[in-house]
Parts: structure tokens; C-alpha cells; sequence
């Protein structure tokens, strides 16, 4: 079967990204030039709001795989009898183009990606730059292993190292563009130092409050990198970034409704919250009505509601009155869009600023 007719639909596809403006026609001709089913393995899942879904048969694969949907392509870490959680994916097409639109790169330059993946992010870089300046690291051997077979299967040979992402690769000497397609909680500066002067950073970055902010960091002479968020992007944390549940305390105390919990799920919102309540973490999503959410804090301070519905807290203190007061403040300075807030990233930390890298909210974190 030839790619175009195993890929059926996918030119439909690259046409609704550039139409959408996501796509210019340098980068159309790429994704035309590497279909996506070449890097989805014959087992994969649908992710659904609260499970993973197996695809079964060949029109539903083909359906997903020309979608301008996640593609998840192993559960659990590899592990067989796990509760069933996406731990790797094919991304969604509109948000690879997304991202390599604001990794700008250009002919010549060398190129990082953490998080090889099933390895089309690489494969679309080396169609693009040639594959000897494209370098990408996977920390997972199962899907180091996938990835070079699907990218050897595509005629492109890049440079592939399976290891942790967050070390230096050595011998490479400076890149000048660094992709990560996996979320990170921090910016290792580890990475920063890979990347030249001048260079851009691309990344997914997840936090205990966010539910994900994609950030453009332009790399400057002294080593620091400073750059804007670039609205939201849902990946899946790189393996040492991943959470840590916190134990919850005491017996449940109700109060009448107050803040819709839809307000705490905007990512304007949720960035402005992050850095006034650092290690409250929210979980929730929308529902018919509205948002159904839960936070939470390691101090053993909770707080669950739905809209509409009453609040209820568990633990020392009273979260849920943090957060207004923090809603209070975020509807008091106008409401900043996403856009309107920025990271800077130095070798002692990294911090959150509002309009003006200089307009610090919140202290540096320590990497």
C-alpha cells in the first residue's frame, strides 16, 4: 500500500492546519512529505476525559490517525495490569505545528528534542533540516527502540540517543533551537546551557496549579532565558516532572457556593494562582454545567466543588477563601489574557513575571 492511500485522509488534514494559519508553505510541504501514520504503531487508544479507549480495527485506527487528535501509543510506562494512564501519544497535529511555528527554525541550524516519542516531531525536523542536524533523546528504551524503527522505515537517519532528557548530550557542543515535547515542571538550566545565544527554547510546562502553558524562550548572552507563554498545551510530564499525590487531612467541611470552579480552569487565571499559591494543585475539568474541580496542598488542606454546587474543604485552614482572595486580585489588575505572562529561567531558579520580564509575581523556584 502506498503512503497516500494508507494515509486516506491525511492531505485534508495538512490543508484544515494551513487554513488555520498554523502551517506556511515551507512547513506544508514538510507535513505533506511525512505522514503521520508512519509513526503510530498498529495498537493505540483514543484518550477519552476519564480513560483511554483501544482503537479496534482498521477504518477507526486510519479515523483517529488522520484526526486532528492525540494519538496515545503506550499506557502505564510499558508496565502489563496498570490502571490504564497514557504515558506516551503521537500529539495532536495542530500542536506540533504550533510548536515548530514558534521554534522558528531555519536552514543550517541544529536542532534538540527531548522526547523523541514515536518520532515524528524528528521525522518532520529532518524533512525539514536534513536529518544530520536533527538530534533527539527518549528516555524510555521500548519507545527509543520504536522510534528509530518508525524513522529508519522513513528514510531518515537523525541523530538518536536513548537517555534522560534533563542531562547534557555530550559532544554536541551548542544547539541553536531545543524542543521538548514532554511537560516539564521547570526548566532544567541543564537545557538552557545546550542552547546557543540568540537560540529559542520550545516547551510545555506544567505546574501544581497549571493545566499546561507552552513557552517561547529566546536564550540571551549571559545565559539566562527569558521568553512569553504561548497560550496552553496539554502533554504528558516528563517522567521526573510527574506529581506527587498529596495526603489529605481531617473530615469535610461545607460552605455555600462561591467562586465558579470554571473560573480556576482559565489559563490566565491559573498562571496569576500558580505564583500567588505555590504547591496548591488543581485537578477538575468542565462538566454539562459548568467545572467540577479539586485542590489541594501537602500541608493536608483541600477543597472540592462543582458550580453551583457547595464547597467543601477538608484540612488546616481554608483554601478554598485562598483562592477568591487570588480571584480577587487576578479580576483587580484587568484580568491578564495568557499571553501577558512570561518565564524567565537562570542558573539559581526560574520565576513567573506579568507583562514585564522585570514585573516578577512569584519567588524564584530552585531547580
Amino acid at each position: 500500500m502506498s503512503p497516500a492511500q494508507e494515509t486516506g485522509t491525511y492531505p485534508a488534514l495538512v490543508q484544515e492546519l494551513a487554513d488555520r494559519g498554523l502551517l506556511d508553505a515551507r512547513w506544508r510541504q514538510v507535513f505533506e512529505a511525512v505522514p503521520r501514520s508512519q509513526f503510530v504503531p498498529p495498537d493505540v487508544w483514543r484518550q477519552l476525559p476519564d480513560r483511554c479507549e483501544p482503537v479496534v480495527g482498521t477504518d477507526e485506527w486510519l479515523a483517529l490517525v488522520n484526526s486532528d487528535e492525540p494519538v496515545v501509543t503506550q499506557l502505564d510506562d510499558g508496565l502489563d495490569d496498570g490502571p490504564g494512564i497514557a504515558s506516551c501519544s503521537n500529539s495532536m497535529p495542530s500542536m506540533v505545528a504550533r510548536m515548530l511555528g514558534l521554534l522558528g527554525v531555519r536552514d543550517g541550524q541544529r536542532t534538540l528534542e527531548i522526547g523523541t516519542g514515536t518520532g515524528y516531531v524528528a521525522a518532520l525536523l529532518s524533512e525539514r533540516l536534513g536529518d544530520k542536524r536533527v538530534y533527539s533523546i527518549e528516555l524510555d528504551p521500548a519507545i527509543a527502540a520504536q522510534a528509530a524503527e518508525h524513522l529508519a522505515g522513513a528514510g531518515y537517519h537523525p541523530h538518536l540517543r536513548c537517555g534522560d532528557g534533563e542531562e547534557p548530550w555530550p559532544g554536541t557542543g551548542p544547539f541553536d533551537r531545543l524542543i521538548a515535547t514532554c511537560a516539564l515542571r521547570h526548566v532544567p538550566h541543564t537545557l538552557v546551557r545546550q542552547v546557543r545565544s540568540g537560540g529559542v527554547i520550545v516547551a510545555p510546562l506544567v505546574r501544581d496549579f497549571w493545566s499546561g502553558a507552552l513557552v517561547q524562550l529566546y536564550v540571551q548572552d549571559d545565559g539566562t532565558a527569558i521568553g512569553p507563554v504561548c497560550g496552553s498545551a496539554m502533554y504528558m510530564p516528563m517522567r521526573s516532572h510527574r506529581p506527587v499525590a498529596h495526603e489529605i487531612e481531617g473530615n469535610g467541611r461545607a460552605r455555600a457556593a462561591g467562586l465558579d470552579p470554571a473560573r480556576i480552569l482559565d489559563l490566565g487565571f491559573s498562571l496569576y494562582a500558580g505564583a500567588r499559591l505555590p504547591g496548591v494543585r488543581v485537578t477538575g475539568g468542565e462538566t454539562c454545567e459548568g467545572a467540577r474541580v479539586w485542590v489541594s496542598r501537602e500541608d493536608g488542606a483541600a477543597a472540592t466543588t462543582a458550580t453551583g454546587e457547595e464547597v467543601w474543604q477538608y484540612g488546616p485552614g481554608f483554601l478554598w477563601e485562598e483562592i477568591e482572595r487570588a480571584w480577587r486580585e487576578y479580576d483587580d489588575i484587568g484580568r491578564p489574557a495568557p499571553d501577558q505572562f512570561g518565564l524567565t529561567v537562570t542558573n539559581r531558579g526560574q520565576h513567573v513575571w506579568l507583562r514585564d520580564p522585570h514585573a516578577i509575581i512569584e519567588p524564584s523556584r530552585n531547580q
